[in-house]
């Protein structure tokens, strides 16, 4: 006898927003008659942060904002003991999105290194000494509502790179002479649209291997007693190969991954925040980079 359970959600994006009805059905499937001692479904929300191993030693109060937040956690019994027949059965179901009263707000989904907001579904059908409990488990994804928490105003960011704008160039002797001058079209990107701008090459002394784009990650777990920060790469991708033409402007454009981006987010323990390096790599392998601290919203 086998028996075995799927969690379809109606939405096939398995987007939903605080507030927000998540439905869906059952779908039960049995090859004869089988009896259970009840069908349950959990909704389950959790912001989980993992230390750095450089934060080994910090202050008691760093580990103890370390410990999981619960942002849902509801349970409701869908079937109570019974049989469930041969065949295919579809039981439907619906479960209100809100967060627990301790929360307030339900964090977006994200994917990262050392910070991970999940949510899920979980289906339990319990069965008696002689046959195995059958779980199954179905996550799905939280977002912002569209235009809800930013005011600010968009305006460009002007830059001009070159060796005295650097920091933190251990080896100066090594950087030519070059002007890089460009712009991004806003430093508050909406999620759902590109990263946009231009750079142009207006001098440089040496020849160039490549211009490269990096979309970082900062996540900073801790308190005002103690915190670590860590930055990581998400994405690389390369705009110009070669000693790219002098005085021609290179578009700057990056679609921003599902997931492993979320709205800028600052919470009591956490936050999410994001920059874009902008890496030019000499024909000497030497590379210079310049950060922009860019903020990300649903709009």
């Amino acid at each position: 006898m086998s028996l075995t359970v799927d969690i379809q959600l109606k939405r096939s994006s398995k987007i939903y927003h605080q507030g927000e009805i998540v439905s869906g059905v059952l779908v039960l499937d049995s090859r004869s008659e089988a009896r259970h001692d009840g069908i349950t479904l959990t909704m389950d929300g959790i912001a989980s942060v993992q230390l750095s191993p450089r934060s080994a030693g910090l202050i008691e109060s760093l580990v103890n904002s370390s410990k999981p937040i619960s942002l849902i956690s509801q349970s409701v019994e869908v079937t109570k003991s019974g049989r469930i027949p041969s065949g295919q059965t579809e039981i439907p179901f619906e479960l209100p999105l809100n967060p627990r009263s301790s929360s307030k707000i339900l964090y977006e989904t994200y994917h990262g290194v050392y910070i991970m907001v999940q949510y899920s579904l979980r289906c339990d059908i319990k069965r008696s000494l002689l046959a195995k409990d059958v779980s199954k488990s179905q996550e799905f994804i939280v977002e912002y509502k569209p235009g809800s928490g930013d005011s600010e105003e968009e305006k460009v960011v002007n830059f001009e790179i070159r060796p005295e704008t650097l920091q933190n160039v251990r080896d100066r002797a090594r950087i030519p002479q070059f002007l890089v001058r460009g712009h991004l079209d806003t430093s508050i990107f909406p999620l759902s649209k590109p990263l946009t701008g231009e750079l142009t090459v207006c001098e440089c002394e040496r020849g160039i291997s490549s211009i490269e784009l990096q979309l970082v990650r900062v996540e900073t777990c801790g308190s005002t007693e103690g915190y670590t920060r860590e930055a990581s790469e998400i994405q690389n991708i390369q705009i110009g190969e070669g000693d790219v033409c002098r005085g021609i402007a290179i578009p700057i454009y990056m679609v921003f991954p599902r997931l492993f981006t979320c709205a800028t987010t600052v919470a009591p323990s956490f936050k999410i925040e994001f920059e874009l390096n902008i890496v030019i790599i000499f024909d000497n392998d030497h590379l210079v980079v310049e950060t922009f601290p860019i903020k990300l919203i649903r709009s």
